[in-house]
């Protein structure tokens, strides 16, 4: 950038001029160094110097990117610091607007981290099938931690709280350093052993990367993931991770919120054995009073043998006087009966009816006579009608008026010339008497002649 040496500056404006340079001229950058005059006001910005053995630099890093960060720093921290160059226009310093800040070296922690999570992940320690159930109830509890650090203590004073009838056995360890680890698998192997606890609590409070980085070994993590014992990490604040988290059958944010999820609550069961006790009181009310009203109900229906003997007696007098009557009714209609039969017997007595028919003999023997004679005289009136119409319809009338009938030979009927041959039999019948002839000439009927009737 060109200026011309006869242009006159501002302080403001050449401090602003001076700031966009450095700002465009680099950009985002990292620097490590050692932090110094630390500072946190109220308004959440952070404010310190970086510096190295041969120089400083004043540094800011503003509220809406020191919020999200887990690590904060403190005096005489070795930091890594990403930022850009800027220029504090109002005094006209030179410093760093950070970004990010971690500690130093935190960045191969984390790759080292990563990788070693991915390699366990691949291998199926984190997966839920093999997650151990909690007890419900813990019946001893080991603790896994230091024991002048102050998780024991959190877990303590919740326990106490919470349920402090459950044992407590403490298995102390290193919980940062390089002996750590190895200190955590003895006392993890100590707690195998004693097969006193049925749920372990690993863990420590919070700190930076390196701070936690004992609860991210291998050994540790294979041990944990092995242990036939269920157990609880408790590593750090809530936003850290460790993997001991992810193989342990349970992840708790602190080691206050392990001994919560393993504790019951004394309050909470006492309320309920409480609800319990009145719920089992008023059903033993009611049961009994069930109970009172079946005994009742028996007593009353209970009787004395005696009284009931004396109600069958009566039950039995009853039946007989029943029985009695019963049987006097049915004799007494029997002899109604029998006397009904009697008369109707009487009616019909075979002497009585002889009598009164030989008394109706006579006149029916009259009626008789009356009824022959008259059917006598009716059947003779009709036989002389009947005759006389036969009579009047008979050939022997017609014979008798001087007709005759011929037969031949063979008894037919003449009634045709034709029928007749010369020499033949011809039988005649008179109205008294039969005349025999021989036929000695047939005359063929050529002109019927009227015949006169008398």
């Amino acid at each position: 950038m060109q200026q011309s040496s006869s242009e006159i500056f501002s302080v403001s404006s050449l401090n602003q001029q001076a700031r966009l340079l450095l700002e465009s001229g680099f950009g985002l950058l990292q620097v490590e160094g050692e932090i110094s005059n630390f500072v946190c006001p109220s308004s959440g910005h952070w404010y310190f110097t970086l510096k190295d053995e041969r120089a400083q630099v004043r540094c800011a890093l503003f509220r809406n990117r020191s919020r999200y960060l887990k690590y904060r720093p403190q005096n005489g921290d070795r930091v890594l610091l990403r930022a850009k160059v800027s220029l504090y226009e109002g005094r006209g310093e030179f410093q760093l607007i950070g970004d990010y800040i971690e500690p130093a070296g935190s960045g191969d922690l984390q790759a080292a981290f990563e990788a070693l999570k991915n390699k366990l992940q691949l291998e199926g320690l984190f997966e839920a099938e093999h997650k151990k159930p909690l007890p419900e109830h813990p019946q001893h509890i080991g603790v896994i931690t230091s024991p002048t650090g102050a998780a024991v203590q959190d877990i303590l004073s919740v326990l106490k709280r919470r349920f402090p009838a459950i044992p407590v056995s403490l298995y102390p360890a290193a919980v940062q350093g390089d002996e750590a680890p190895a200190q955590l698998r003895q006392a993890l192997a100590l707690a195998q052993r004693d097969q006193r606890c049925d749920v372990l609590v690993i863990g420590r409070g919070g700190g930076s990367a390196e701070d936690l980085c004992a609860f991210n070994d291998e050994a540790l993590a294979r041990d944990i993931f092995n242990c036939q014992i269920p157990i609880v990490s408790a590593v750090g604040h809530e936003i850290d991770f460790s993997i001991a988290d992810f193989v342990a059958d349970l992840r708790a944010p602190t080691p206050s919120a392990a001994a919560e999820q393993l504790s019951p609550d004394r309050q909470q069961l006492l309320q309920r054995f409480e609800l319990y006790q009145q719920q089992l009181s008023r059903q033993m009310q009611q049961r009994l009073q069930r109970h009172r009203y079946q005994c009742e109900s028996l007593r009353a229906r209970l009787r004395h043998p005696g009284q009931r003997l004396q109600e069958q007696s009566q039950r039995l007098d009853s039946l007989e006087l029943r029985l009695r009557q019963a049987t006097e009714n049915r004799l007494q209609r029997q002899r109604l009966r029998l006397a009904h039969l009697r008369e109707r017997l009487q009616t019909r007595l075979p002497q009585r009816q002889v009598n009164l028919y030989a008394d109706q003999l006579p006149k029916l023997e009259l009626r008789l006579k009356r009824a022959i004679e008259q059917q006598l005289q009716r059947l003779g009136r009709r036989l002389g009608e009947q005759a006389h119409a036969l009579n009047t319809v008979s050939p022997l009338a017609t014979l008798d008026r001087g007709y005759s009938i011929s037969r031949g030979e063979s008894g037919q009927l003449i009634r045709d010339s034709e029928q007749l041959s010369v020499g033949d039999q011809l039988y005649t019948r008179l109205a008294k008497g039969e005349l025999v002839s021989e036929v000695t000439e047939v005359i063929p009927a050529l002109v019927q002649p009227q015949l006169e009737l008398e």
